[in-house]
Parts: structure tokens; sequence; C-alpha cells
């Protein structure tokens, strides 16, 4: 029988792509950015662009697995220092993204899934004291699953820095006492820097000589200041990994430049930035580059998922062929 899953905050499709690859079947798919979702139907064909509030948890079809990378600006530590400048509340008291986590909740009361996988950024863990992550935590516990999690960085898997929290969460009526153990992180990255950066690109990639010495001059005013905000500046052929795609990519680029003999450093193009999350050549970018930025910025390392997703696979069958005790209900 094929293990089912569904893509809440779906994004583009990371999750999706990931466990496709593995052998389970997407059931429902959800987001909520009507650009996203231009992105998701065109790869996948489609996915449901109601808020997440109104979907009635019985509307949704069984599943053994739910899947979520569920909004994180409220909890970024970019996200959280925008907000404080603004005078907006944070974290759950972001009462539009904040408390979307508790959706992930009724949905997960009412279907009582086998297993869960979330994804959110590393500051989850000490936002807010670490008051925010021990409400996540014990409003999992108290919903009947046991959780385990650890920050999982993407550049072993692909050439990109980004450190992201894996949530794993198992049922307790299926799994009563189950131990999981996140991958080892793998030796050789899929492939490297140059392999992803593309040579002869449009020069409306490269930098405007205004934008260039604007970030010039915002670095050393940094630098003299002690701190080390400022562009990061790429050589394909001597760095081994770059700094981490951030949604606010498309303003100007600078946490990821790449360098250009006898021009003004570029941004990457969409290509590069899909081939740095870990999709492939084959994904189907139809949108604008801004609003193609913005997506890869959201959206998850697919091999990393990938290859947590192989561990909760082989967990289960150990747990299985281990004779351990489960309820009377088949587990898949």
């Amino acid at each position: 029988m094929k293990l089912t899953f569904i893509d809440l905050f779906a994004g583009i499709g990371g999750f999706r792509t990931a466990f496709n690859s593995l052998g389970l079947e997407c059931v429902y798919s959800n987001d909520y950015d009507k650009h996203a979702v231009t992105t998701y139907k065109e790869n996948f064909g489609e996915i449901d662009n109601t808020d997440i509030h109104l979907v009635k948890a019985k509307d949704i079809p069984k599943f053994d697995l739910l899947c979520a990378g569920f909004p994180c600006q409220p909890f970024s530590i970019a996200g959280v220092s925008k907000k404080n400048s603004l005078g907006r509340k944070h974290g759950f008291e972001d009462k539009k993204q904040g408390n979307l986590f508790f959706e992930i909740i009724r949905i997960i009361k009412h279907h009582k899934p086998k297993v869960l996988f979330l994804e959110n950024v590393k500051n989850l863990k000490s936002h807010d004291k670490g008051n925010t992550w021990k409400v996540i935590k014990s409003s999992l516990e108290e919903a009947g699953y046991s959780v385990f999690m650890q920050v999982i960085d993407g550049k072993y898997y692909v050439p990109q820095h980004r450190e992201r929290v894996f949530i794993i969460c198992f049922n307790n009526e299926y799994f009563p006492d189950i131990h999981f153990s996140f991958p080892d992180m793998p030796k050789k990255r899929l492939y490297e820097l140059k392999d992803v950066i593309q040579n002869n690109v449009d020069d409306k990639y490269t930098l405007s000589d205004k934008l260039w010495n604007y970030l010039q001059k915002y670095k050393e005013k940094n630098r003299l200041k002690g701190n080390g905000f400022g562009f990061g500046l790429i050589d394909k052929d001597k760095d081994e990994y770059t700094r981490t795609i951030s949604a606010r990519y498309h303003k100007d680029g600078s946490e990821i430049l790449i360098k250009q003999n006898g021009k003004n450093p570029r941004r990457l193009t969409p290509r590069e930035c899909s081939l740095l999350q870990g999709y492939s050549e084959k994904y189907r970018i139809i949108v604008s580059d801004t609003q193609a930025y913005r997506q890869f910025g959201n959206s998850v390392v697919v091999p990393a998922i990938q290859d947590t997703g192989k561990q909760i696979l082989k967990t289960i069958n150990d747990y299985e062929k281990g004779g351990a005790r489960v309820s009377q209900t088949s587990l898949f």
C-alpha cells in the first residue's frame, strides 16, 4: 500500500518533490500565496489556494504523513528584527503568520496522522528565550506525538549554508516508545558550487554601478563599526558554498553575489537559486525573477528533506521488524 501525505504551506513543492521521489502519494496540498501556487501547479498540476484557517479538517482526505514548512518570518532572526523595527508583534503574537502553527495542531487532532515532518528556521529554538519552542513541543506532545528535533545544515547536500530546524513526530498510538535518529550528514555533496554557477548569463543580472557602489560603502561603514554586515562575494572556483538565500534576495542580491572578471558582480539567476536548493534542471520556473527569488528563498533544501524522509521510512520499517508493540490499527 502506497503511503500518503499532505503538503501544507507547500510553497513551491520542496517537500512534495522529496516525498514523491520516495514513492509516497500526495493527497492534498495547500498554500495561500498566489504566485507560489502558480509555480506549484505548473510542476505538480494541482494545489488548494484556500486560506488554511478556512479549510475544514474533515474535508482533507485521510493521510499517513503531514509535511509543513510553516511560515518562519515571525521566528527568523531577520523577521524578528524587521518586526521589532516596525513596532510589530512577532512569534505567536503575530496574528497573521505566527498562529498558523496551531492550524497544524487543529488538523492533526482531527486526522491523527502517523508521522509529522515540520521545518522552520534555526532561530525557532531560541526565539522568545526558548518559550516559542516549548509551546510548539508541548502542543505536539499533548496531541499525542513523540517529538524529535535537530538543526540540519543544507551545505552537506548542496553548496549553500542553510541551517534549518527539522521536527519529526511519531504518533504514540502507532509507535509507542519509538526512537528516531536523524541521518548522518553525507561526506560529499550532490554537486559543487562550480557545477551550479552558469557562464554567460544575461547582463540584467549584473549589478549597476550605483548599486555596487552603495553595497561597498555599506559594508565599509559596518566594518568600521566592528560588525560584518554587508554583501557576500562568491568566487565559484574558490568557495565551497554560498551564504543562505533569503526571501529578500530580489531586493539587491547582497547575500550572494557572483564575482565576474572585468565587470561588477552579479546576482544569481533563478535557475542557480533552484539548484542551490536542490531542485533538478527539469523543475519549471514560469514566474517573474522577483517572485522566483522569493519562492526559492522560502524553500527547503530538497535533498535534506529527502534524506530525512528516507530515515523516517527506515525507522518505521525497523520498528515493525523489531516486533514492537503497536495498536490494533495496522500501521501503513
